[in-house]
């Protein structure tokens, strides 16, 4: 084993904010086995805002997590790279150059691994690590059923860089969506707080035993535990009335699920969400999120990370589009949208 002999404090970042502490660990220490992290955490060693927590603990941005000296393991021996899983990759690449790549992530395949998920991109990128075994890392993440922009750093450094930049909002992230009816005012900006856990009929937060889905986000009130301020822009870009409507959104804070939640919360959820359409959960007669929708619309999320505008650590800036994906393109060619219509956030102030 090799052991580190000094105690850190290490910074949640926003990309890390809603990860459970056990995954946090992996992320950061990839050589430290699970046993000796559940050790550490049942003894007290590992403390976040100064307070014991546990490994299923969900961590926020900016807060401080007390990281005690290390057994780590020594790396396994290094697999085959997938040559697959590099084919793969390089079709989704939208933008390369010596220190950052650019991937257009398809609906459906996950960033990170977690429970039951197999392949995802993190671990995928492991087929593209350099002839000195570095593999490109992670800067943000996307929902599995989100498609488009998705940065990953070619070195750790580079990753580090690039993660302070989303950290103090330097990165412009514009997201595309289809959803239901049309909302009014056709451009303004949505400000809530965000809680993590679906609230219970009697409008508390959900406690240990409850039957709520503890991984969709709540609005919560100022003051309440664990709410975090969230903010998105908005715009109206094209309109079929009264039904649907495809909007234009830049979010400035960067809250678990933000964009899903938000768009549900003023009551214009997003087109194939089965997560958050409470409309869809009390009206009877709407069981089917795309009920009320024209027929041939296929019950996929229909959100896309349009595009990212970013400083480049290296000079220069970093401006990269996604292309619609194939289920989108199918719901635009079917009301008539362009995706070449001039986009009206595009300009709108941060604030």
């Amino acid at each position: 084993m090799n052991r580190s002999d000094k105690v850190a404090l290490l910074d949640v970042s926003e990309d890390e904010a809603g990860m459970r502490l056990d995954r946090w660990f992996k992320r950061r220490f990839p050589d430290l086995p699970l046993s000796h992290l559940n050790k550490i955490v049942r003894k007290g060693e590992v403390r976040v805002g100064g307070k014991k927590v546990e490994t299923s603990t969900r961590l926020e941005a900016g807060q401080s997590v007390r990281v005690p000296p290390l057994n780590l393991a020594p790396p396994p021996a290094a697999a085959r790279p997938s040559e697959d899983d590099a084919a793969a990759l390089r079709t989704m690449i939208l933008y390369e150059d010596r220190g950052v790549i650019v991937l257009n992530k398809p609906y459906g395949l996950a960033v990170q691994g977690g429970s039951g998920t197999h392949r995802h991109i993190d671990g995928m990128l492991a087929a593209l690590a350099d002839k000195n075994g570095q593999r490109p890392a992670l800067v943000h993440r996307l929902d599995r059923d989100t498609s488009g922009v998705l940065l990953v750093a070619k070195t750790r450094r580079m990753a580090a860089e690039l993660g302070e930049i989303f950290r103090s909002r330097g990165a412009k992230k514009i997201y595309w969506a289809l959803v239901e009816g049309v909302p009014k005012p056709a451009r303004g900006r949505i400000s809530l707080f965000l809680a993590k856990g679906e609230a219970m009929g009697d409008n508390r937060a959900p406690r240990k035993g409850d039957r709520a889905d503890f991984e969709r986000m709540r609005v919560a009130k100022h003051g309440d535990a664990d709410a975090q301020h969230s903010l998105t822009l908005y715009a109206v870009v094209d309109k079929v009335p009264p039904r649907l409507a495809w909007l234009s959104m830049r979010p400035i804070t960067g809250r678990t699920h933000q964009l899903r939640a938000h768009c549900e919360a003023i009551g214009h959820p997003i087109v194939g969400d089965p997560k958050y359409n409470r409309k869809a959960d009390n009206d009877p007669a709407r069981k089917d999120p795309l009920r009320a929708l024209p027929s041939g619309l296929e019950p996929k999320l229909h959100l896309l990370a349009r595009r990212l505008i970013l400083p480049h650590p290296l000079g220069g800036t970093i401006d990269v589009t996604a292309p619609l994906p194939p289920h989108m393109q199918k719901s635009f060619d079917m009301f008539g949208f362009d995706a070449h219509t001039p986009d009206p956030i595009e300009d709108a102030p941060d604030e």
